[in-house]
């Protein structure tokens, strides 16, 4: 027997033995790796997590009693949470603090294995500024959702055990034995986009990034160097709160001079001002394997806004393995990843390198599959002034969303050239230049989408009083790109908030309300085989109360019975829990807008925008759809390709071959956009222009 075989026979011994000494009155003291010491040990990682689990959840069992939980206000991923353990012979206990996750907030499960056999993770990608932009405030709201969890005096529609997070979060260890929740996360950005945070995160302090002493090298060096970033004043308190005495009970034990506490008015001021980097206004943990700097780009989306300035910056300098080997680390702890959703800028630089990367995805990962949002910022629609920029850009776009669609299961593209005129900003006003006022929208909207991912699928006895409607990313991929049509390109429309659902005649329709945020769709066209993904949460009912899943059931079935235009079919997931509103959010509200997100009869007086301090949650709906609604996007990008770089004489004949694509290439790329032109439309005359 060789010896990999001996150690992995060995390990699935110690783990039958853990099994069995799990249902005994005693906790069994089993020595295992570290999460985070990845060699020599990688086959064994996934043994070493699940025995951790195992212990962690026969200890509360034993104990018969809910861990006890402090809370920090603004950072709420991390509380303290104090256990109680048990030795093989003895009927005391002795306590020790250890940072657990906010998950762990409840007696557990009383089968050890049940939760963790369905545990179905998902690894999250964003590649680029604005896709950042975007993460930050997703990260936001899940690290919201676990604080107002774990909050004793929250909103119970926020503790419900029908939405994992475990989906989205890992848990590791630092060196120092601190157990830790992060997100489970790969953000690709310019050098210096985190501004005063440390690519290493917050929570691994292995050490000081200062250069090393010894020198081997003697040639010539070129220094690049900046000056460190200020915090602002919401990144200050989230640091003083972390050198305070933690909350017990509610209640600060430590001593503050009122005087020099900062104020939250202040930080949402501060906030609204204006945000220069994405983790301005992040208030989440992350991972040190998480942030990744593209080496050599150094912060300046101007000058990184096409496809050809960041063709080769992936396969640069071995900068694509260590992407990839930081991928591994994620995908090898997961027990049984469900899918990628990776978010990716679509309008500049960093479109070639979202595709390199997705290309080496589906080579090493070719079974699980990818959810794309491809996302535009407030930027990319620029007014352009000249007939090149006009060529430039639209064959950066023809090209980027050809690439980037030949490596994923389904593609959403998403942003609007304004979003402020548009319908989705019906209760908003959006600033359309500002970058932290249009993310948050899309954030939204892509939070709403992900939550049938992490709803616990029903069983025999499933409590669906909170939640229905669970799916997988390859379920809905199957949904929505698999069926018949075979169209791979879906459309993201929102609510924002949702209406209410009180049965009255003058009140508005949800279907009605819910309008795109992917650009250049066709409305009000009537698709006989459309196919679509609806979620609603925190949906408002009578009495301004949160309706319950029945009600928004019966309620949706009721509009679409008497809709004009109805899809073939409509998969609904419905959650009680809305969406909560965090103190960095921007102040994008309307004064028709409640504190939780009910629409008013009139304006509220005195502001125009209100933010987080005035909304604390509103009810969400979010769509994902497969419908020839999206015809004239993929139209305009077919035919700008042929006119702009197939034709004999295009203007953009020589521009593409600046960017590394020959004559065949590019025919290859018009027969992609063709073929999803087909798969819309079989009869559409610009897909049989080249036949």
């Amino acid at each position: 027997m060789k010896i990999s075989e001996l150690m992995l026979f060995m390990m699935w011994a110690l783990l039958v033995v853990v099994r069995l000494y799990s249902s005994m009155e005693a906790v069994c003291e089993v020595q295992v790796l570290s999460l985070e010491d990845r060699a020599p040990w990688l086959s064994l990682k996934k043994e070493s997590i699940k025995l951790k689990k195992i212990i962690l959840q026969n200890t509360c069992t034993i104990l018969n009693t809910p861990p006890k939980i402090s809370l920090v206000s603004k950072r709420t991923a991390f509380p303290f949470v104090t256990f109680a353990f048990l030795t093989n012979s003895t009927a005391s206990a002795t306590e020790s603090t250890k940072r657990f996750p906010t998950s762990f907030r409840s007696p557990l499960p009383q089968n050890p294995s049940s939760p963790w056999t369905t545990m179905r993770e998902i690894v999250t990608i964003q590649v680029g500024s604005f896709a950042n932009f975007i993460g930050s405030h997703f990260w936001n709201f899940q690290d919201e959702m676990l604080g107002l969890a774990a909050d004793p005096y929250g909103d119970p529609l926020f503790k419900t055990d029908g939405l994992n997070m475990d989906v989205l979060y890992r848990t590791g260890e630092t060196q120092q034995g601190t157990l830790t929740y992060t997100p489970r996360l790969l953000s690709i950005d310019f050098q210096g986009s985190l501004g005063p945070m440390s690519s290493r995160g917050t929570l691994y302090n292995e050490g000081s990034n200062a250069p090393s002493e010894v020198v081997t090298w003697e040639g010539n060096v070129s220094t690049h160097a900046s000056e460190p970033q200020k915090k602002n004043l919401f990144l200050q308190s989230l640091y003083q709160e972390e050198q305070d005495v933690p909350l017990v009970n509610g209640i600060n034990g430590g001593k503050k001079d009122l005087q020099n506490e900062i104020q939250d008015t202040d930080i949402v001021k501060c906030l609204d001002r204006g945000v220069q980097f994405w983790t301005d206004f992040s208030k989440v943990h992350y991972h040190p394997q998480s942030l990744y700097e593209v080496n050599g780009l150094w912060m300046d989306a101007q000058e990184f806004d096409n496809y050809g300035i960041g063709r080769d910056v992936f396969t640069e300098n071995l900068q694509g393995e260590e992407v990839c080997e930081r991928l591994r680390f994620f995908v090898e702890e997961c027990d049984h990843i469900q899918g990628f959703k990776f978010i990716a800028d679509d309008s500049g630089g960093f479109s070639p390198i979202a595709a390199d990367f997705l290309e080496n995805i589906a080579d090493e990962y070719s079974n699980t599959p990818v959810l794309l949002y491809a996302v535009r910022g407030p930027g990319s629609h620029m007014n352009l002034r000249s007939r090149k920029q006009t060529v430039v850009r639209d064959l950066h776009d023809a090209v980027s969303f050809s690439r980037l669609s030949s490596f994923c299961k389904m593609i959403v593209p998403v942003g609007l050239p304004f979003l402020s005129m548009s319908k989705a900003s019906t209760y908003l006003n959006i600033e359309d230049e500002n970058p932290y006022h249009c993310s948050a929208v899309y954030a939204a909207a892509l939070h709403s989408a992900s939550l049938p991912f992490r709803m616990e699928a029903p069983g025999p006895s499933a409590d669906s009083s909170d939640t229905v409607g669970a799916l997988d990313v390859n379920g809905i991929v199957q949904m929505l790109a698999g069926q018949s049509r075979q169209n791979m390109v879906a459309i993201l429309d929102i609510a924002m908030p949702a209406p209410g659902m009180t049965g009255r005649q003058d009140e508005k329709s949800l279907l009605g309300n819910l309008h795109p945020l992917t650009p250049e769709v066709a409305e009000d066209m009537d698709d006989l085989q459309a196919v679509e993904s609806m979620t609603v949460h925190g949906a408002i009912g009578s009495e301004d109360h949160r309706a319950s899943v029945s009600e928004v059931k019966n309620a949706i079935n009721a509009e679409y019975e008497h809709a004009i235009i109805r899809p073939m079919f409509c998969h609904l997931s419905v959650a009680r829990c809305p969406l909560p509103i965090p103190l960095p959010f921007p102040s994008i509200f309307g004064n028709l807008v409640g504190q939780h997100g009910e629409l008013l009869g009139s304006p509220i007086l005195g502001s125009s925008s209100r933010g987080s301090l005035d909304v604390h949650s509103i009810p969400m709906a979010a769509r994902l759809r497969s419908s020839c609604a999206i015809l004239p996007f993929l139209e305009n990008r077919l035919a700008n390709l042929r006119k702009f770089g197939i034709e004999r004489g295009s203007l953009g004949t020589e521009l593409l071959r600046s960017w590394g694509f020959g004559r065949d290439e590019v025919e290859d790329i018009g027969e992609t956009l063709s073929k999803m032109v087909k798969a819309v439309n079989p009869h559409s005359e610009i897909s049989s222009d080249s036949d």
